[in-house]
Parts: C-alpha cells; sequence; structure tokens
C-alpha cells in the first residue's frame, strides 16, 4: 500500500467519524465547543511528540490508546462527545485517522457557519497583526469570512503557502528558489 493510499484510506475513515460527530454535537447545539475542541486537538497534534506517538504507535493497545486518549481529551477539558468518539476510535483501532478528523471537522463546522478556512503554512509563526491582515485579504478574495489554519515550516525560509479551498498560493522562497533551479536547468 503507497502514501497515496493510506492517506485516502485515513480521509475516509476520519470523514465517517467527523460527520457523525458533527451531527450530534449540531443535534445537541455544541458545535461552539466542538469546533474548540477541533482547535485544541490540532495544537495539541501540532505540538506534542507524545500525543502523536499515542495516535500512531501500534505497540500500544487497543485499551492503552482509549485509556491514553480519554486521559489527553479530560485534561484538555474537551466536550463529552469528542472525548466519547475518542474513546471509540481507540477501541477500533482508527486513532490513526485523528489529524484527519481535526481537518474534516474545521471545514464542516467553516461552512455551516459561512466560513471557509484556508490552511497557511509559514516559515516563521505569524503575528496575530499579519493573521487578522491575511484573513481580511483572502475575506475579500473569496467574498466570505476566512478563518486560518496555520503551520510553521522552517524549510520555506520565507514566505507563505496558502490553500484556500482547491487553490494554493505558494509565494515562499523554497519554491522561487526552486522555479529558479529549473530555469537554469533548462537554459543549461
Amino acid at each position: 500500500m503507497d502514501v497515496s493510499e493510506t492517506a485516502s484510506i485515513s480521509a475516509s475513515i476520519a470523514a465517517r467519524y467527523a460527520s457523525a460527530l458533527f451531527d450530534l454535537a449540531k443535534s445537541d447545539k455544541k458545535l461552539k465547543s466542538l469546533g474548540s475542541d477541533a482547535d485544541t486537538l490540532g495544537a495539541a497534534l501540532d505540538e506534542s511528540d507524545a500525543f502523536r506517538d499515542l495516535i500512531n504507535n501500534p505497540i500500544y493497545t487497543r485499551a492503552e490508546q482509549a485509556a491514553g486518549a480519554t486521559a489527553v481529551a479530560k485534561k484538555m477539558g474537551l466536550d463529552a462527545l469528542t472525548t466519547s468518539t475518542l474513546g471509540l476510535m481507540a477501541q477500533n483501532r482508527r486513532l490513526f485517522a485523528l489529524p484527519q478528523l481535526v481537518k474534516a471537522l474545521k471545514a464542516m463546522i467553516a461552512e455551516e457557519n459561512g466560513e471557509v478556512t484556508a490552511e497557511v503554512t509559514s516559515a516563521k509563526a505569524l503575528t496575530d497583526a499579519q493573521k487578522k491582515k491575511l484573513a481580511e485579504t483572502l475575506a475579500k478574495k473569496v467574498g466570505k469570512d476566512v478563518k486560518l489554519d496555520t503551520h510553521v515550516d522552517e524549510a520555506l525560509i520565507g514566505g507563505l503557502v496558502v490553500k484556500l479551498g482547491s487553490q494554493m498560493i505558494d509565494s515562499s522562497i523554497r519554491s522561487k528558489l526552486s522555479s529558479l533551479q529549473n530555469a537554469m536547468k533548462e537554459v543549461g
């Protein structure tokens, strides 16, 4: 199984869990707390090697993963719906799909709120002022409120990579250097 098949399977599994969790939260009028939970889980996945290890390492038993995920969820103050979903995913050996679940939930909540989410990757963390300006600029472009999902990738050297729906804007120095390198190969 290649990487794209694995990613496709993870996305499919995540979509089913996200849809069920979204529908439950919507019927219980808990979409706001679900959005907060998705943000919290996304940050934990970005920042914690131990949390990523817990969800990806096959050495942990189902019971260990469930206990660990539930303990982490409670410590983060996640809603009971989210906590029980993490436990269920662990029992079914599906925690590896958590990053895709978070992404799917954020997209569903944004759509429900009439927003779009832009994935922004930068070489350094953006300041609040930079985030605000970028969100305003993108909102003018798409005619909807734009929520930013930011990540840092120092390999970009500088600039930004912005994914907004199916559109990608890559103004990173890495891509400019790569383009220049390809142009030089064609000349030489």
